[in-house]
């Protein structure tokens, strides 16, 4: 995510001086972030070497390895906020990552693309997949395994006894949606916690 705006809506979610765990970090953008403005500390996780360079190069602390292999060198609570942030969709196990994400921090952030944003649902009623500006990829080279909504994960959470302590959407322009984001956000926002 290396737009501002959804930077600042996510990182507004973030306790000032919080410990962070960043799953899936990309370049580091949103970690450096919160460390700049919100006096976070934390790590990163990512896979891709460019990425992971990127981050060094940032200053930050980066582990490199897969996220399909769990959090299992992190014991219960080890963060007050663990980060999700266009990750979901690329997990193999999302279920599992989701509670392991819960698990490891006293609260998570997950953001995904909301494939039930209007435009998607118009240019599935075409017959076509959607490539928007969050969903950029054909459906031939997409990275995503998944697609998800704002309702079905609110289901999910739900099933996996997850407190919504907050949720919203983002719009294309940046904006904070609170009423009706499953239609009219194409990024959904969840902060989570465990009952």
């Amino acid at each position: 995510m290396s737009d501002r705006l959804i930077q600042h809506l996510i990182a507004q979610l973030v306790p000032p001086g919080s410990s962070v765990l960043d799953l899936g970090c990309g370049d580091g953008a949103l970690l450096e972030h919160l460390r700049r403005t919100r006096g976070c500390r934390g790590y990163g996780i990512e896979l891709d070497d460019a990425q992971v360079l990127a981050c060094l190069k940032r200053g930050l602390d980066v582990l490199q390895f897969n996220l399909e292999e769990g959090l299992s060198m992190f014991a219960d609570d080890s963060f007050d906020v663990v980060l999700q942030i266009d990750t979901l969709p690329h997990l193999r196990n999302a279920e599992t990552m989701l509670r392991e994400t819960a698990r490891v921090g006293r609260s998570a952030i997950v953001a995904f693309p909301n494939f039930a944003h209007w435009p998607n649902r118009l240019r599935v009623l075409a017959g076509r997949m959607p490539v928007t500006k969050r969903l950029p990829y054909q459906w031939y080279d997409t990275p995503n395994i998944r697609v998800g909504t704002f309702a079905d994960f609110e289901v999910l959470a739900r099933r996996l006894g997850l407190h919504v302590e907050d949720a919203f959407g983002i719009d294309d322009q940046g904006r904070l949606v609170r009423r009706w984001p499953n239609l009219l956000a194409s990024t959904a926002v969840f902060k989570l916690t465990q009952r």
